[in-house]
């Protein structure tokens, strides 16, 4: 019974989600893109918390996993952001 409303919640916010996106102007890129690269920052030092916890290997094994993907994804938007700053300057 209970995976069947994860499942609801999880199918929601993926419509939802696609539907937010879908709508934002090229305008407002760079300002989302800052704001979802403070969550991935976040979500760093929670895999760090959890790395580092004395959890078990497991867990310790999931932070380090979740460190890597969350770095890639805050360097990654941190690149995309100063390119397309760097769009909007005068030569």
């Amino acid at each position: 019974m209970i995976a069947i409303y994860l499942l609801f919640i999880l199918m929601l916010s993926i419509f939802v989600g696609f539907e937010l996106i879908q709508k934002v102007p090229a305008t407002l890129h760079t300002p989302l893109m800052s704001g979802a690269n403070a969550i991935s920052g976040i979500t760093i030092l929670g895999a760090i918390v959890l790395a580092g916890g004395e959890s078990g290997t497991a867990a310790s094994v999931l932070g380090v996993i979740g460190v890597f993907f969350a770095t890639i994804n805050v360097v990654g938007g941190y690149l995309v952001t100063d390119r397309m700053l760097a769009m909007f300057k005068k030569k």
